[in-house]
């Protein structure tokens, strides 16, 4: 079997002891893409509507693919009412139709929504409201951290809510269990609107502050309804945090001198020195909410605020408090995918000279919905050429991801490798097989996953009212 039911996982896959998919009745396809599809179905068994994942493997040869298994081994273990859960995995039969071999699926908690798809759809959020999203996803991350997991692609689009108004931490294939900052690991990760200085620095020693970043863009997205930083590549992507933050010094961030990128970048900008234009950017938020994205968008990771640090934060305790999740308006069922699909009908309506008018000349983007996104991610040859200007060749990033919810991505490039797509499942350059061997991980990647998971709740908010005992509005 793929699980042991102690978070262990065999390098072989599932085996025939697995259930069969035949207990699922599929309902839609809510997803599909180069490496599968994502099906709505309902439990043959219990009536209990799922959320199927196909696992695609195509090539037998190089096994279980290594980003399935550390999702699957993750999520075996982790358990917290704002994390996804995967209730089991489901084999089909042998047939034609996947070349005489069995499909495996992931059988994962369905819900109604993404967090792109409400934003995309013009819903606007109170200030109850964003804060009840915020409060959960960092009790999430809280949770995740407290049991040494880096989920390391935080976006939108992988914040799934329920009919209950429920926040669900998803998609975790590029996650990884982590015990101090000794190891080494790959930047290559967190979808670029999301992801931190740091790492578009080259760091490669990284640990938890690296989801609190991403997660103060989600913050600043909410308040303002629409991204604050959306960078086309590496570099553009980093020129946009030092015009918003200011160029970081040896002052401000202490041996950010010595990555590896940065003498590149100050020379791509031609030496120029940015001054913070935080204050002026964010000047109409209320202060607890501008202070608390201040302390997200810390430049220097050192400084950055914890994931129990921000729900302590004066923000979540100062009137309007978070609305509970069970009082949240309700919305028709929506996900980035199918955000995606309105915005290309909408597009395929507009008469070709209104479509050319508006576009401007020689732009690659097109923008639509309460967010703007990009809709086509750039190529190698755009920031590559930046590199070897220098001397230096390109970094051998990933390609972007063209998969968001099975369909090519409407959102920020990823340059991620594996499931770093949207929700359940995702695109970008999946890695099959086995990973070659990390002398920083002398079990493999294949080895039983053992995290020290902690049961526990939230923080504890201490001198906190009575009536905030659980940080959400009476």
């Amino acid at each position: 079997m793929v699980g042991d039911g102690k978070g262990a996982v065999t390098e072989g896959g599932p085996s025939g002891a697995s259930r069969s998919i035949k207990l699922y009745e599929k309902v839609e396809q809510v997803g599909e893409g180069t490496y599968g599809q994502v099906y709505k179905a309902r439990s043959r068994e219990s009536g209990e509507i799922v959320a199927l994942k196909r696992v695609r493997m195509d090539n037998e040869k190089e096994g279980f693919p290594i980003t399935a298994i550390r999702e699957i081994k993750i999520l075996k273990v982790l358990n917290h009412k704002n994390i996804v859960r995967l209730h089991e995995i489901v084999t089909s039969d042998a047939s034609d139709y996947n070349h005489g071999k069995g499909s495996i699926y992931m059988v994962m908690e369905y819900c109604d929504h993404d967090l792109t798809g409400l934003s995309d759809s013009g819903h606007r959020f109170s200030p109850g409201q964003i804060k009840c999203y915020m409060k959960q996803l960092l009790e999430g991350i809280c949770y995740c951290h407290k049991n040494h997991v880096l989920h390391r692609d935080i976006k939108g689009s992988n914040l799934l809510i329920n009919e209950s108004g429920q926040l669900k931490l998803a998609d975790f294939g590029l996650a990884r269990p982590f015990d101090d900052q000794s190891k080494a690991y790959t930047n290559r990760v967190i979808t670029l609107w999301y992801r931190p200085p740091e790492l578009l620095l080259g760091e490669t020693h990284y640990g938890p502050a690296i989801d609190l970043w991403s997660a103060g863009c989600i913050l600043a997205e909410l308040l303002l309804r629409k991204p604050i930083l959306p960078g086309r590549n590496e570099f553009e992507q980093l020129d946009l945090v030092f015009k918003l933050l200011g160029t970081p010094t040896e002052q401000s961030w202490p041996g950010v001198s010595k990555l590896a990128y940065f003498d590149m970048m100050t020379k791509q900008n031609g030496g120029r020195h940015y001054m913070s234009r935080f204050d002026d950017k964010f000047a109409a938020l209320e202060p607890m909410g501008k202070d608390l994205l201040r302390k997200l968008l810390a430049m220097d990771p050192s400084r950055r605020i914890t994931a129990k640090e921000a729900l302590d934060h004066d923000y979540f305790w100062t009137p309007p408090l978070p609305t509970k999740p069970e009082d949240l308006p309700k919305y028709p069922a929506c996900h980035e995918f199918t955000a995606k699909k309105r915005r290309q009908q909408a597009a395929q309506n507009v008469p070709p000279a209104a479509a050319t008018q508006q576009q401007p000349q020689g732009a690659t983007t097109h923008w639509a919905g309460a967010h703007q996104r990009p809709q086509h991610a750039p190529s190698q040859q755009q920031y590559g050429g930046h590199y070897q200007q220098y001397g230096h060749a390109a970094p051998q990033y990933g390609q972007p991801s063209q998969q968001q919810y099975g369909h090519p991505s409407h959102g920020p490039p990823s340059f991620a490798p594996g499931y770093a797509g949207a929700g359940y499942h995702g695109g970008g350059g999946v890695k099959r097989g086995r990973e070659p061997y990390d002398p920083t991980n002398p079990r493999g990647p294949q080895g039983a996953l053992s995290l020290p998971v902690s049961r526990g709740g939230p923080p504890q908010h201490a001198g906190r009212p009575a009536g905030y005992a659980n940080g959400y509005g009476r």
